[in-house]
């Protein structure tokens, strides 16, 4: 294979592996000051506050993410665009992800595919370091997003269960902090992930409702927001909170009946987009296969790359409009 390859391309795919043995080398001695500051801080907390044991790993967590910052974090923060969105998306997820090793994920990614491309599929280094960096960009971005949806997804799957163990709270006489932090080991992940950062901060004297917006930020659905603002009014204004929260849950699980009703009446539709939206990519890998020299003008010729433009943007648009066709906002 490689006696098979130009100059050009071999050096490439040199330059592409010690790259990505570099940043990973670099992302790995960066990393280690920085756990030993953060075991060094945990420590000094544990000393100040014995009974801070509960909600310790949010607390690991936030400390990692902003006062221990690692060096390819800094740099993460000065050169990428959009920084405080990559942010509130990684955080999102729930992992302990910070911007550094994502741009280190995103480099390595790139510089894979890109020595691939020009390995297996014969491409140049241009192109080939074009469609590496547009896919080293655009899978780490799809897969971070779709945590951070699922995550949220099962936030407020479990929301109405959790309301009603803070309504069980405040009926037997606990106020609405402890009936959260009663809530937050009673549940599972994520609502008792986030919940029990509500009791590490509070450990650390902030007020209740900044925490709750805190979690907001990293948990973007109107229906927690809504729970703050219930929370809010009730505080100004008094009233039977315990009532308030068992309405808010009822209208919570009728809302996800209602969405899972506009699901199942949207599945056929969804089902199209997936067979129409694959069917082309399917023909043209079926004919590489079977006919190569049928297919290969269309990518070698100046006009077939044009028609396959075209037919790319076509394609695109076309399941871009039928799924916010089959797509039912509740």
């Amino acid at each position: 294979m490689l006696d098979m390859l130009d100059p050009t391309t071999i050096a490439a795919f040199a330059i592409g592996l010690m790259t990505a043995a570099g940043f990973l080398v670099a992302a790995a001695a960066v990393e280690g000051p920085g756990s030993r500051r953060l075991a060094r801080r945990v420590e000094a907390l544990k000393g100040q506050k014995p009974g801070a044991a509960s909600g310790k790993t949010a607390a690991v967590r936030s400390l990692s993410r902003r006062d221990n910052a690692s060096r390819m974090d800094l740099v993460a923060r000065r050169w990428m665009p959009r920084r405080d969105m990559l942010i509130a998306r990684l955080e999102r997820t729930g992992k302990p992800i910070s911007i550094g090793k994502y741009m280190v994920m995103m480099i390595v990614l790139a510089s894979i595919i890109a020595v691939l491309l020009m390995m297996f599929a014969g491409l140049q280094p241009p192109p080939s370091l074009l469609l590496g960096a547009g896919l080293g960009i655009g899978i780490p971005h799809m897969v971070i997003g779709r945590m951070g949806k699922r995550r949220v997804a099962g936030f407020i799957g479990l929301f109405p269960e959790a309301i009603d163990l803070m309504v069980r709270a405040l009926r037997s006489g606990l106020p609405i902090s402890e009936a959260i932090i009663m809530a937050s080991h009673e549940i599972g992940d994520p609502i008792g992930a986030e919940f029990r950062t509500i009791e590490a901060g509070m450990r650390l004297g902030r007020d209740l409702e900044s925490l709750l917006w805190d979690i907001a930020k990293r948990i973007d659905a109107p229906e927690f927001r809504f729970f703050i603002i219930a929370l809010s009014v009730q505080r100004e204004t008094g009233g039977n909170l315990a009532e308030t929260l068992s309405n808010l849950a009822d209208v919570l699980r009728r809302r996800r009946t209602m969405r899972m009703k506009a699901r199942a009446m949207a599945s056929e539709a969804r089902a199209s987009t997936m067979i129409l939206g694959s069917l082309p990519l399917v023909v043209t890998v079926i004919l590489f296969m079977t006919s190569p020299g049928y297919i290969m003008p269309l990518f070698s010729d100046i006009r077939g790359l044009m028609l396959v433009g075209i037919a790319l943007g076509m394609l695109g648009s076309g399941i871009f409009i039928m799924v916010r066709m089959a797509k039912f906002e509740i």
